[in-house]
């Protein structure tokens, strides 16, 4: 659908399933309601999303145009553009700026922007991402079970994946690079099967369309079939920053700090999925898009009643 009108009483900045799931809550409740969707959602390079119930195995881009009828199905409406600006009007509520430089009014807003994933600068990182290169055991480690699996040494998760997929596979190697591991780290890969190899990494081989193994500087090539890599995570909260949203700092960098239903400290705007932080995994997001949207729906309920109240007064 692309049709907007002038004025809403929520506008759900970005339509992966935690702002659908938040949009659908809302319609559910005869709201008005508008999703402005970039269409860059995180899982995008996955063939196949997991972990969520009677869903597991499902193409996300499949999932989501199923949950798009849904909601559109409420009365939602959905456009194909992204949110440039969201400015405070003085009176609580929002004037929203679009891509095809269109404004609409906003009584509440929620932001559901997600993250974006830095890769590694190596050859053959990007080109198998989402494929067999990986970055979570539990988005992917099943269907890696028993393969060859190396691990890349990351800053920020030292060496908790090797120690994750060594559940998974009986042949994982973890590439330390030039960090020199710890002996408590030492004896716990020991004890998972995990094997060390230093040395700096220079590629991710690949052939014929398949990854077969990791090069290091050195020459020396270390057959693999898949390969787990260290992201940077980062999120898409310039909209949220400029608003002047608190952040918290986690173990992948700042981000947007959140209530338990997804209030940030800007009253009328809440955030959901990732955008709040790096492990909203599709179950997780759809769960905070839910509790965001009644919430958003109470606020305006007793923000309406408080006024209406007023004048009986």
């Amino acid at each position: 659908m692309q049709s907007k009108q002038d004025g809403y009483e929520v506008v759900v900045v970005g339509g992966g399933i935690a702002g659908l799931t938040a949009a659908m809550i809302l319609g559910r409740s005869r709201r008005s309601v508008l999703v402005v969707d970039a269409g860059e959602q995180r899982n995008t390079p996955a063939a196949h999303m997991q972990g969520y119930p009677s869903r597991d195995g499902t193409p996300p881009g499949e999932f989501l145009a199923e949950v798009r009828r849904e909601v559109a199905a409420y009365g939602v409406e959905l456009v194909r553009d992204r949110v440039t600006a969201a400015e405070p009007d003085g009176d609580g509520e929002f004037e929203v700026t679009l891509g095809d430089g269109g404004r609409v009014h906003a009584r509440r807003l929620v932001v559901a922007t997600g993250l974006v994933d830095e890769l590694p600068d190596l050859p053959g990182v990007a080109e198998r991402w989402g494929r067999d290169v990986i970055h979570c055991p539990y988005c992917h480690g099943w269907e890696v079970r028993d393969e060859p699996i190396g691990v890349l040494y990351g800053r920020a998760t030292g060496i908790h994946q090797a120690l994750l997929f060594g559940q998974l596979s009986n042949d994982v190697v973890l590439f330390s690079g030039s960090h020199e591991l710890a002996d408590s780290d030492l004896r716990l890969l020991r004890a998972a099967g995990v094997r060390v190899a230093d040395g700096e990494v220079e590629e991710v081989v690949v052939e014929d369309d398949r990854l077969t193994g990791v090069r290091l500087a050195g020459g020396q090539v270390f057959p693999r079939s898949v390969v787990v890599v260290p992201t940077r995570m980062v999120p898409r909260d310039e909209l949220l920053t400029k608003l002047g949203a608190r952040t918290k700092d986690t173990p992948a960098g700042p981000f947007v700090e959140v209530d338990p239903v997804g209030l940030t400290s800007v009253p009328g705007v809440w955030a959901v999925g990732n955008a709040t932080g790096p492990a909203e995994q599709v179950v997780n997001s759809a769960s905070a898009g839910y509790r965001a949207g009644a919430a958003v729906n109470a606020d305006l309920i007793h923000t309406d009643l408080e006024r209406a109240a007023a004048l009986l007064d």
